[in-house]
């Protein structure tokens, strides 16, 4: 069981109030180091520079949207093996069938309980203590 204050998230959406919404959700379930950007681009280059275990980003965004950006991450030799969770505001099918070929971990549909989220990321890490 890893301890969610050991585990590094970056959240990526390019809606300020959705990013406060999930990082206020990880910190109540004890993420203590959580950033956040509003552009995949922002995200892929810190990542790059500082390395997380947890990735959770919208579908939706400008410039680069989560499919792109999962493509970079994946294709990445030093951060390819990130934990990716995409976040979609539609249950398209072909979204999420295009994301698990680039190889998401999981993905939550939008709006979703922070239990969701939290159920999503136990999925890959095992129960959080």
């Amino acid at each position: 069981m890893p301890a969610a204050a050991a585990i590094k998230v970056m959240v990526v959406d390019d809606q300020a109030s959705m990013r406060a919404m999930i990082r206020r959700a990880l910190q109540d379930y004890g993420f203590k180091d959580v950033r956040d950007r509003g552009l995949a681009a922002e995200a892929l280059a810190e990542v790059r520079r500082d390395r997380v275990h947890l990735i959770i980003s919208d579908y939706n965004m400008p410039e680069m949207d989560g499919l792109q950006f999962l493509e970079q991450v994946r294709g990445d030799p030093v951060i390819g093996k990130t934990v990716f969770i995409m976040l979609t505001g539609s249950a398209d099918r072909d979204i999420v069938q295009r994301a698990a070929a680039l190889g998401v971990n999981n993905y939550v549909v939008k709006p979703f309980a922070p239990a969701a989220l939290k159920e999503k990321i136990e999925r890959v890490f095992g129960a959080l203590t």
